[in-house]
């Protein structure tokens, strides 16, 4: 079982940015188990095949703290065919990076995350079309005078993509506002990394803004690319993958972490 996700879970060890990217390189493998279930464990909830626990490469039980998550990722198992395909188990993706790369490494991880907020998304705006400038306006001003009034982060904006140095005060502020454990911390790492954006993933975390407000203001310049020049097959398969395991992630996140109050 150790080596299902190896090259995943390994890379998650080096960079949890990896997860995402390596996930589709993984080879499956045969499955070989008949029944998949969570119990009850040490710290939460283990997930078993036939009745054995599942392990990291590093021979870690993986415990989800979580009733509702351990029987996510236990479906996710079960519902594997023949082959065992990675890709279609974003959960487990998540739940082996986290057991494996990140609970001992919570402050190093949350470090990667908030480098986002040097040049996040949100920073960066265009100069024209009027309705293009509009539309960022109307998804991410609201998040930015949120970031400003509630937490004291007051970031600088651009136009276009020369790089603006945020003050340290605003970054501090906002890293403040992360939560601390290990698995809302992973959670909102892989928000951050498929969206470019740290503010929008605090702004998840706080309940400042719901999954599918964050993924449309993620995606603002993407969209009125596609309005404008229609969609590339291509492209619009890579978005849904994303969204697979951005979806995850806010599972993840729904499952262990208390929402806060709602925002602007």
């Amino acid at each position: 079982m150790r080596e299902l996700f190896d090259e995943a879970a390994v890379q998650s060890a080096r960079d949890p940015r990896e997860s995402v990217r390596q996930s589709g390189r993984t080879p499956q493998r045969k499955r070989f188990y008949k029944e998949a279930g969570a119990t009850e464990a040490e710290g939460g909830f283990a997930i078993t095949l036939d009745g054995k626990p599942i392990r990291t490469p590093s021979g870690r039980q993986v415990v989800i703290p979580s009733r509702a998550l351990a029987d996510a990722v236990a479906a996710e198992w079960a519902a594997q065919g023949e082959t065992i395909d990675p890709v279609t188990m974003p959960l487990t993706r998540i739940a082996n990076s986290v057991v494996e790369g990140v609970v001992d490494r919570v402050e190093l991880v949350t470090d990667d995350l908030a480098k986002y907020f040097e040049s996040d998304l949100l920073f960066y705006r265009a100069g024209h079309p009027e309705a293009l400038v509009a539309r960022e306006a109307a998804h991410w001003d609201p998040l930015l005078f949120w970031a400003a009034e509630t937490l004291g982060a007051h970031f600088i904006l651009s136009e276009g993509i020369m790089h603006v140095k945020q003050p340290d005060e605003a970054i501090e502020a906002a890293r403040g506002a992360l939560p601390g454990d290990a698995w809302s911390i992973a959670a909102l790492h892989v928000v951050t990394t498929l969206t470019g954006s740290a503010l929008l993933a605090l702004a998840l975390a706080h309940g400042v803004r719901d999954a599918g407000q964050v993924w449309a203001a993620a995606h603002v310049d993407e969209d009125w690319n596609v309005e404008k020049w229609g969609a590339d097959e291509e492209a619009a398969s890579r978005r849904a993958a994303r969204l697979r395991d951005f979806e995850a992630a806010v599972a993840v996140l729904a499952a262990v972490t208390p929402r806060g109050a709602k925002g602007p």
